[in-house]
Parts: structure tokens; sequence; C-alpha cells
């Protein structure tokens, strides 16, 4: 498969994607140097921001907008710009108000942790106006979870697209979350490498290499959430536990 090939492949496959981020992440990370001038790795935000605007030029690319190289140095180079206007312009303090948590969101998405989380934040955040205290540690939360998933090339407020609907799927999801959780060099390799360990999970879990491919960002963030400090955004994962 030539570079082409692979590109346009990578569009509709999360496989093609993740081999085609590890072929690419120095390429990325020196488009990401030039942009800021600066010497950027992959502890850095900027990282994050590459990566993500690097998704976004896969899923963009067309063979006629030119060599994919040129297109995506534009992509990543204006993503990294607006990155850092925003930082710029931003307080130290992330802030997340209850309206961020609102929309109308279907009622089926019982195991979206983004769509319960949503409702429930925005509706305690409500109630517990006075003192603040709740939407305060909650925003904290969500702030330490943007900042753990954005190394992953997604953001928190993306899992409403990802989570398991269908009560068969959201179990193989459980399980193959529960095995991550339970095998320490599986979550190691996991946050080393920002990506599932596909084939060492799929072994251990016994999870269709299809449901982990559609569902990716969802177990690694179930996975991160579990094992951190988030005892909010964590108790909506219970059902993870008990599988």
């Amino acid at each position: 498969m030539n570079d082409l090939e692979e590109i346009l492949a990578a569009k509709s496959s999360e496989r093609h994607l993740n081999d085609l981020i590890i072929r690419y992440r120095p390429w990325i990370l020196r488009c990401a140097s030039e942009a800021t001038h600066r010497y950027v790795t992959d502890s850095d935000d900027e990282w994050s921001v590459a990566l993500m605007a690097f998704h976004e030029a896969v899923k963009n690319y067309e063979e006629e907008k030119g060599p994919f190289r040129v297109f995506a140095t534009v992509v990543i180079r204006r993503r990294i710009l607006d990155f850092l206007r925003s930082e710029q312009r931003r307080n130290a303090e992330i802030s997340v108000t209850p309206e961020a948590f609102g929309g109308d969101l279907p009622e089926e998405e019982v195991g979206g942790v983004n769509t319960r989380v949503q409702r429930q934040v925005a509706e305690e955040s409500s109630a517990r106006a006075d003192t603040g205290d709740l939407s305060a540690r909650t925003r904290e939360e969500i702030a330490s979870v943007q900042h753990t998933l954005g190394r992953y090339g997604f953001s928190f407020f993306d899992l409403t697209e990802c989570s398991p609907k269908a009560e068969k799927t959201r179990k193989s999801c459980a399980i193959a979350i529960r095995c991550l959780l339970d095998n320490r060099d599986l979550m190691e390799q996991m946050q080393k490498t920002r990506m599932l360990p596909m084939k060492e999970l799929i072994n251990a879990s016994g999870t269709p290499r299809k449901i982990l491919d559609r569902h990716r960002r969802y177990i690694i963030a179930a996975a991160e959430i579990l094992s951190g400090e988030y005892p909010i955004i964590s108790a909506y994962l219970d059902f993870v536990r008990k599988v």
C-alpha cells in the first residue's frame, strides 16, 4: 500500500489511522515545532493539538487538494496558532459552566459517560448554585480529563459520538476496560503509546477488533477516568466494575 492509499484508508479505518500516526509521528512533531518556533515533544499540549489537527487533515483530505503533507501542514499550523492565541486570552483557571453540558442528547445513549455526566452535572450544579462547590470540583475533574485525553488526540466532549448504545456492545466495552485496569502492562503500554494495544487486548479480553476500533476513544477515556482521581465522573462508570 502506497502513501496515498494508506491515507485514504485511514479516513475510514481506526487501525490504518493508528498505523499512519505512528509512522508520521516525527513529522507531526516537526510541524508543531516549526509552528511554535520551539522544540515540541509528545509531553507538550501542542503535540495534542497537532495530533488532533493531523487527524482532521486525514479525515478531510482529498487527492485533488494536492500533496497530503502540504495540506496537513496548513491544517496543523492553523490549529497550533489558534491554540496559542486562545492560550493567551484565557485565564489560568479553565472554566466549564453548566451550559457546556447541556443540549438535546438522545436518552438511549445510556452507556455514554459524556451524556450522563452532562445531564447530571447540569442538574447538580443548578441545585447547588449557592455554594458552587460541586461545579468547582467538577470543572477541575473535567479540565484534568480534558488534558489527559488530549494526549490521545481527542476531547472529553467527543465521547458522545463513540459511546456504545446497545447493551451487548456496552458490556463488551466494559470487559475490555476492566482488562486494561486489571493488567498493568497493558495499561502502561496504552499510556506510553497513546493507543489501544489492540492485539494484546483482543487476546486478553476476547473483545472483537470491530468493537475496539469503533469504540476506541470510549474505552481509553473510561480506563483513564477509572484509573485516575476522578470521583465525580467515575461514579457514572460503576457498571464497569460490576462486569
